[in-house]
């Protein structure tokens, strides 16, 4: 069974310590951030030291943010990463278009020995409008997800229901192209526990599956409330009991209905709840 990653940790790439102590927090996936963690004066030194730890297989899979295509430095990241056998994926941040996509696993293609995995990031109003022809734009795409710090700045939303509609529309985007859910955007306080299990379970409802975190103390909270709880199981277990007793629609003693909808959302909870 494939390994539903649910907690992606983003961690400054100038900062090889913290990058250490990730790739030990329980993370289910590191991303080395070279982009908004770093400074200009330090994007060199950022570049060299994610190469340097990625020329060896690492104990977690570890993805890489590289600068904006359409920036200064995102050539350069490409060149230094890329062929790193420690990479297991590039996540590439205000995704406009599919052809920034393109671009990208063309390039990559070659200098990886292969297809490697490409995460887009649609940060702006033009990236969510396309958001469905970013998901289609190659096969090396293996997720969308919004950044919603620079979002919500191009948008000029003040509320967070303000992206409810931005967030929906991924969720659409990626089931359309037969991506995996989308992980929830960082929350940015990392001491608001409370409201940040709030969210997730916001987030959840509209459809995501995970969520970027920037402090390892968000990650048990984003894993509890992405997991299926006990009662979540247990139905789930009563419906593939009842359908495999019986075929055709049905309804449970408690009421529910049971149709292959309800069947398939049953097996795709089992799946979650047994990940590890």
């Amino acid at each position: 069974m494939t390994f539903v990653p649910l907690t992606w940790l983003y961690v400054p790439g100038d900062r090889p310590a913290v990058v250490a102590k990730a790739l030990a927090s329980g993370a289910d996936v590191v991303v080395i951030d070279l982009e908004d963690a770093v400074a200009p004066d330090r994007k060199a030194y950022a570049r060299e030291a994610a190469a340097e730890l990625l020329r060896d297989p690492q104990p977690v899979p570890v993805h890489v943010r590289v600068n904006a295509l359409s920036g200064p430095w995102a050539r350069a990241d490409l060149a230094a990463v890329v062929p790193a056998p420690g990479l297991s994926g590039l996540r590439l941040p205000k995704v406009c278009s599919p052809s920034d996509v393109v671009r990208v696993a063309r390039r990559t293609a070659s200098a990886h020995g292969g297809a490697l995995p490409l995460y887009a990031l649609l940060e702006t109003a033009l990236g969510v409008e396309r958001a469905h022809a970013v998901a289609t734009a190659h096969p090396s795409l293996r997720g969308i997800a919004l950044g919603e710090a620079d979002l919500r700045a191009d948008l000029g939303v003040r509320d967070d229901a303000g992206l409810d509609w931005c967030r929906s529309r991924v969720v659409v985007a990626a089931r359309a192209a037969g991506l995996a859910p989308p992980a929830q955007s960082v929350h940015p306080d990392t001491r608001d526990l409370d409201g940040l299990a709030a969210s997730c379970r916001h987030g959840r409802a509209l459809g995501f599956l995970g969520r970027a975190a920037i402090h390892p103390r968000q990650l048990p909270v984003i894993e509890r409330a992405y997991r299926p709880t006990e009662e979540e199981v247990e139905q789930a277990e009563t419906v593939l009991k009842a359908a495999a007793a019986q075929q055709g629609a049905q309804a449970l003693p408690d009421g529910t209905f049971v149709d292959a909808a309800v069947v398939t959302a049953a097996h795709r909870t089992l799946r979650l709840a047994r990940r590890t």
